[in-house]
């Protein structure tokens, strides 16, 4: 909870707020302005709410557009538990049995050269570490440790608490509770440290692509994520991640927001009250405005001409989070061995990091991940059948025109089946697909990015934009470009950061 908005207080009774975007970002900023007292209503321009985190549901198949991992369960907990609710009262989680399978290539054609399962059971993991390499299972409980050290400090120093200056990070009891902690050089030097085997380090590192980096540019700080992927656990919310979208969407209205859908805000202004919103419908003020809509959007297209929230030049000299390349694939018969999550990796998987941030291309042989939710939930596909969604990270602002798309799936359907063991191309029954273009005029995404902005060194903390528009008066911002960034978890606080920002301004 805050240090503003609390449960038992109204600081912004009276005040009007429109949120624009109902993503997580923003149905979690409308349901603690409304907690606050402030009459809120969610402008969201598409058919339904959810942003990226949507769904498709065709021929008896049911597909998450966008986030299909569920991790970090004590964040839900603590956002449903500041309304006095709880996760379970709105959606049933399953906890993962395997969390995931990784498979790596190598083998004959249609044979898999080497698997691992990671399980609940740390014992397990323990063994498939020393199988590896003499000594990796001691070195994993040392680097859990450091790991849980790092996340307990990180999120309630650094996540919770809404660091936006760099002034902030020298308060005497931050300098103390932060030491020991990582914060300099690369994921990759940092697990080398424990690790010799590459296997190894890949299964400490495949996290990273949650948070829009590599193992080569995203800071030693978010070894965290070990934590949250062995320790926290992997869940499945009952219907897909979609299910969180509506037991948000179920308790914003119960709070008293208003969700509107299919009208698209197209201009943000100042005026001596509030903010102007302009829309499809004319232009209406309000007392205060938080737009989940990404702000390099807000800033080049829905700010009056001449106002911008950077200097010229700012978005395009960023380091953007991969695009993906996505085939949702409604297949009949069985899909063995691809688990509800399963990662297919090269054993070097640098080219294909240096594909995405350093030489731009389509990925020669790409490190990709297969989400089949219909292994946990039936209802999510028709007897006889499974829901396949295949992500390939791929650097943001590719060509992606049908030629280059269609070379593609075929490339990634074949890796599938040779490396994989698993065809499934003479029984796709249905078939969408999404890439750089989708996530461009979709969302209006920076170069296509599916993910917002990466977190480099340079890209964290401080250094990502705040919640405070410096352009307009009352204009707030909430969502993955804003701290503390990337990931569905991180979009939830940061509706509390900006909720508590619009408070202390008040």
């Amino acid at each position: 909870m805050g240090p503003n908005v609390t449960a038992t207080t109204e600081p912004l009774a009276g005040q009007s707020a429109t949120v624009v975007g109902a993503g997580f970002g923003g149905l979690a900023t409308a349901c603690y302005l409304a907690d606050a007292g402030a009459d809120v209503t969610v402008l969201e321009r598409h058919d339904r709410p959810g942003g990226h985190a949507n769904r498709i549901e065709d021929g008896g198949f049911t597909f998450d557009t966008g986030p299909s991992w569920y991790l970090m369960p004590d964040v839900f907990e603590r956002f449903f538990g500041h309304f006095d609710r709880d996760p379970g009262d709105y959606y049933d989680l399953v906890r993962l049995d395997p969390h995931y399978r990784v498979l790596w290539k190598g083998g004959a054609d249609g044979e898999i050269a080497d698997s691992v399962d990671m399980r609940p059971d740390m014992d397990h993991n323990r063994r498939v570490f020393r199988s590896y390499e003499a000594g990796a299972d001691d070195a994993l409980d040392e680097y859990l440790a450091e790991a849980e050290h790092t996340y307990e400090v990180g999120m309630e120093r650094f996540v919770y608490e809404d660091r936006q200056r760099l002034r902030d990070f020298l308060d005497p009891e931050v300098v103390r509770s932060a030491r020991g902690l990582t914060f300099l050089g690369s994921m990759q030097d940092h697990v080398a440290d424990y690790f010799e085997h590459p296997k190894l380090r890949q299964l400490m590192q495949y996290t990273l692509v949650f948070l829009g980096g590599s193992p080569y540019n995203t800071p030693a700080l978010y070894n965290l994520m070990s934590h949250v992927d062995f320790e926290l656990g992997v869940y499945y919310p009952d219907g897909g991640v979609y299910s969180v979208v509506e037991g948000m969407v179920e308790l914003a209205e119960e709070l008293g927001v208003e969700i509107r859908t299919g009208l698209e805000v197209t201009g943000l202004a100042g005026e001596p009250d509030g903010v102007a919103v302009t829309t499809a419908d004319g232009t209406a003020a309000t007392d205060l405005a938080v737009a989940n809509a990404n702000l390099a959007h807000v800033d080049r297209d829905l700010l009056p001409d001449g106002t911008r929230e950077t200097r010229r030049g700012y978005w395009e000299n960023r380091t953007y989070a991969p695009s993906a390349y996505m085939l949702y694939l409604g297949v009949e018969g069985d899909v063995s061995p691809l688990e509800h999550h399963t990662l297919v990796l090269p054993e070097d998987w640098e080219p294909h990091f240096r594909s995405i941030f350093e030489e731009p291309r389509w990925p020669t042989d790409p490190a990709y991940y297969v989400n089949v939710p219909s292994v946990t939930d039936d209802s999510v596909a028709p007897d006889g059948h499974h829901a396949v969604v295949v992500l390939v990270p791929i650097a943001p602002g590719l060509d992606d025109d049908e030629p280059a798309r269609e070379q593609f799936r075929e490339q990634v359907l074949s890796d599938l089946a040779r490396h994989a063991g698993v065809d499934l191309r003479d029984r796709i029954v249905v078939e969408h697909e999404a890439c750089v273009s989708e996530f461009a005029r979709r969302y209006d995404d920076p170069e296509g990015t599916a993910l917002g902005l990466a977190h480099t060194l340079r890209q964290t903390g401080p250094l990502r934009p705040g919640h405070r528009s410096s352009a307009v008066d009352g204009l707030y911002y909430t969502g993955s470009f804003t701290t503390p960034g990337i990931g569905v978890p991180m979009c939830l606080i940061s509706g509390q950061h900006a909720a508590d920002a619009v408070v202390d301004d008040m």
